[in-house]
């Protein structure tokens, strides 16, 4: 049976979410919830995470071992390092990558990971069926790119930490959850995806921005997850 993994790492991010549910269920289970149901008459999983790279690690090793689940969904919040982006606008994560994993020591390139590689790249499928799929939107009031998302445990405040990483990576967003959720569902062989809108750019004092904009970004991700889960084939 076919049942969609959503991680989201925050109670604001999830809320929205939630509100797109029927036959609500909640189980807990590692001291996470997870929010079992129908979104758009497919069935869901979803698990507030927490914040980091670990948290949405196991938080997405249990929807796979625990729920079964047969494909993933990253979703939340970034802050912009793409100055053509502006507060709401998604993102769809075809290449994700963590920009603080490094064994350059070892002669790889900084992001590399043994057993992983360079990244790791969406559902080709999935990315290109999402964005047909929220482009027919009506009266939308945020753009959408297909793009990369940098991941990293820290809170980016810093203009030349945004800029680095912009420069290095390719980087359209970064977030502190997205290349965990991805590196898991990779090496557990299920299809995965990444719903990001943005909520901020670094820029010194970009948490109070993040704080300003965090109930926007949500109810965009949620607005467009409706639209994907409806929409696209997730067999």
């Amino acid at each position: 049976m076919n049942k969609i993994g959503i991680v989201v790492a925050m109670e604001d991010e999830v809320e929205g979410i939630i509100d797109l549910m029927t036959d609500l269920e909640n189980e807990t289970l590692y001291n996470l919830n997870f929010y079992k149901g129908k979104i758009q008459g497919k069935n869901c999983v979803v698990v507030e995470s927490g914040i980091g790279k670990v948290n949405a690690g196991r938080a997405t090793q249990a929807l796979i071992d625990k729920f079964k689940v047969t494909s993933i969904i990253n979703v939340g919040a970034a802050a912009s390092v793409n100055e053509l982006l502006n507060i709401g606008d998604v993102v769809l994560g075809k290449f994700t990558i963590q920009h603080d994993f490094d064994i350059t020591a070892f002669d790889h390139s900084k992001g590399y990971i043994t057993g992983v590689g360079y990244g790791v790249e969406s559902d080709e499928r999935l990315i290109e069926e999402s964005k047909n799929a929220i482009e027919k939107i009506q009266n939308k009031d945020f753009d959408v790119k297909v793009g990369n998302v940098a991941t990293g445990d820290i809170f980016c405040t810093e203009v030349s930490m945004k800029d680095k990483i912009s420069a290095k990576f390719d980087a359209d967003v970064v977030d502190m959850e997205c290349g965990a959720v991805a590196q898991v569902a990779y090496l557990c062989d299920i299809p995965f995806m990444a719903i990001r809108s943005v909520s901020d750019t670094p820029n010194g004092n970009n948490a109070e921005d993040f704080d300003n904009n965090l109930a926007k970004a949500s109810s965009i991700c949620a607005e467009v997850l409706k639209e994907v889960i409806k929409n696209v084939n997730f067999a």
